[in-house]
Order: C-alpha cells, then sequence, then structure tokens
C-alpha cells in the first residue's frame, strides 16, 4: 500500500454490482498503458443521483469486491465510500486518497460514457484538480465528445484515452443472468458465481 515514495495509482469508482471481468481489464489495462503502481477499487456507498439497481447492500458489495481483486497484489480495495455517511462524490474519495497517498499521483480511471458527462458531477474542477483521467473507450462515444468535455473543463492536457478490448459484459446483465438462473461463470470471477448463487442474491 502507501510507501509515501511517489509513482501513481489508479482509483476505479463503481458500485460492483457485481464486479466483472470488464472491470478487472479495466483495471489492467490502466496499470499497464500508464505504468500505474497499483489500481485502488472503490465500491460505492450511497450514489448521489440515482438508487443502485437491485442493491444487495454496500457490505455486500465490498465483498464481492474483494474477491474480484484479491487475486492481483496490484490491486486494493477502499472502504472510503461504504464506511462515509450521506452520497458518495468523486470529489470527496479524491480528496481523502490525496491526504493519504500524499505523495503520489492520483488517475481516476473512468470510463468515457461517464467521462462526457464530468461537467454535471459535484465540484468537477476539484476533481481534475486532484487527478488526472484515464478514460476508457466505449462503442458510441466519440472520442470528439470526451475531448469537448476535457476542454470544457480545462484538463485536456491530464487526460488520457485508454484502449480497451471489447466486453460484451455488463453488471446490469450479470444481475439479469442471475436473476434468470442462467450461469455467470466466464463472465465473473469464479468466487463471485459462487457467492451470488450460494445466497441467491438478485433473484
Amino acid at each position: 500500500m502507501n510507501d509515501g515514495n511517489g509513482g501513481a495509482i489508479g482509483v476505479l469508482g463503481s458500485a460492483f454490482n457485481p464486479p466483472h471481468f470488464g472491470h478487472l481489464a479495466l483495471a489492467q489495462e490502466a496499470l499497464w498503458q500508464l505504468g500505474l503502481d497499483e489500481v485502488i477499487f472503490v465500491p460505492t456507498g450511497r450514489a448521489p443521483h440515482k438508487r443502485i439497481a437491485s442493491d444487495p447492500g454496500s457490505e455486500v458489495r465490498m465483498e464481492m469486491t474483494h474477491l474480484a481483486a484479491d487475486h492481483d497484489e496490484r490491486f486494493s480495495v477502499s472502504a472510503l465510500e461504504v464506511d462515509r455517511e450521506g452520497p458518495s462524490y468523486a470529489y470527496e474519495t479524491l480528496g481523502a486518497l490525496a491526504e493519504e497517498w500524499a505523495d503520489t499521483e492520483l488517475v481516476f480511471v473512468m470510463g468515457a460514457d461517464a467521462a462526457v458527462g464530468l461537467e454535471s458531477w459535484r465540484e468537477p474542477e476539484r476533481v481534475v484538480e486532484l487527478a488526472s483521467l484515464a478514460i476508457a473507450r466505449r462503442a458510441g462515444v466519440p472520442d470528439a465528445e470526451v475531448a469537448a468535455t476535457m476542454r470544457s473543463l480545462g484538463c485536456e492536457e491530464q487526460a488520457t484515452m485508454l484502449e480497451m478490448p471489447q466486453f460484451g459484459v455488463s453488471s446490469s446483465s450479470v444481475r439479469e443472468r442471475a436473476h434468470q438462473g442462467r450461469p455467470l461463470r466466464y463472465l465473473v470471477p469464479d468466487a463471485i458465481a459462487n457467492l451470488v448463487e450460494e445466497r441467491g442474491l438478485y433473484r
């Protein structure tokens, strides 16, 4: 974890409801393409703008995120948002991590679909002040649209587009398969597939 010796770490926030191989691939690509030392997975506590669909609870999502991240020593999980009262805002999370990792560059990892909506977030200027951005390309979201948002926020120089393998998996599709009793293996880590089945999550 934090040794205070500089470097750069990625911050990947999501509901992780549940985490799937697309999340893990995104973390891997950020590590590899940007030369990061680590990626911290930050499960959302309470989403500020919408209810988390079919939410089994933040503690369960936290448990699943640990199961997803535990296989790679470069991945870690933070309970910052789960432990915080009230809605989870990215600028608060990044501020807390900036204090903890004082000599380390923070890289906020996000999808292009989230990036084009960044201006509507709470205090987006603070987000880009605290961290550079690693933005994963998404089908249907043109680079030009992302670039326009970055220009508007004045952070073009600190935003990097990530090349991503295309995954036809999403948390919502995994939840739907679980609801239908269909197999989840090869979409999520086996430990998560087992937990979802054993506890009857998303049924």
